[in-house]
């Protein structure tokens, strides 16, 4: 089936990548979060056949390992937006890293846990043979009999004009919900290039210009995001004082990336439906 090929794809790239992690590695990290997001896409894309007891157990398990990985990202990508400051490096860094340093401890021993090893026994047993393959209903039956190419370009659909409804009006809306708008383009962007290694004829134009369209507006909203997150992390940790400079993004430039966002969003209102096939 088209979602066991999928999901077992993004977790070999998760769990490739579990010895750089816990050693600390920046780019392991983020390689593995990112492979992380992709395999809960997944799961998400494939929610009607999958559905079921097992999978809502294990996507607590997924959501308490992204918690792990998230936070030691952001002070990742903290950290990278001060060493593009003026300051010295030692009056700015200093607080930062030693929070980096703790919670990366948290992460190397999350990783190194018997729950940890228990998720991915778990998830790699219900990948293959979980409850939902079991099932013998006949939706059940008919839902996984149904052709790859035509289950993913309705769902796609679907996605795609959910996403629309979300950014509506997008400079008008607050943080909150500019983060929700910005995990559903994700979401969508993931989702597509899943299909892609399922379906090899999904580079169809409109697929195409959909990618190209929702890169952008990951992009615009990525970087709010990160302003956002940067400043309620120099909150907690007391450096919110800082110059200007250093708390990055002013409001001219985050109506800039709202403005590119909105713009992108308008374009993609106008794309023809989604097709896989």
């Amino acid at each position: 089936m088209a979602f066991r090929t999928a999901a077992t794809h993004y977790l070999h790239q998760l769990t490739a990548q579990h010895g750089g992690t816990v050693a600390g590695d920046v780019d392991s990290l983020h390689a593995m979060r990112v492979a992380m997001t992709r395999l809960r896409t997944t799961i998400a894309l494939f929610s009607p056949m999958v559905e079921g007891d097992e999978q809502l157990r294990l996507a607590t398990e997924l959501k308490w390992l992204n918690a792990h990985l998230g936070i030691v990202r952001d002070l990742d990508v903290a950290l990278e937006r001060l060493a593009k400051t003026t300051r010295p490096a030692s009056l700015k860094d200093q607080s930062w890293k030693r929070e980096r340093a703790a919670c990366q401890r948290h992460l190397t021993r999350a990783l190194g846990s018997p729950r940890y090893r228990r998720l991915i026994g778990d998830i790699t047993a219900w990948i293959e043979s979980g409850d939902w393959s079991r099932k013998r209903t006949k939706k059940a039956v008919a839902r996984r009999a149904r052709p790859a190419d035509e289950y993913c370009s309705g769902k796609l659909q679907e996605w795609r004009n959910k996403l629309l409804k979300k950014s509506h009006k997008l400079k008008e809306l607050g943080a909150r919900k500019l983060h929700r708008v910005r995990l559903a383009n994700k979401r969508l962007s993931y989702a597509i290039e899943a299909a892609e290694t399922l379906v090899p004829s999904s580079g169809t134009s409109a697929v195409k210009a959909t990618l190209n369209l929702l890169r952008k507006t990951h992009k615009s909203l990525g970087e709010l995001n990160d302003d956002a997150r940067f400043r309620a992390l120099a909150a907690a940790l007391g450096e919110d004082k800082m110059d200007g400079r250093e708390r990055a993004l002013q409001p001219k430039q985050k109506k800039r990336l709202l403005r590119k966002a909105a713009d992108a969003y308008s374009d993609l209102a106008k794309l023809k439906p989604l097709k896989t096939a």
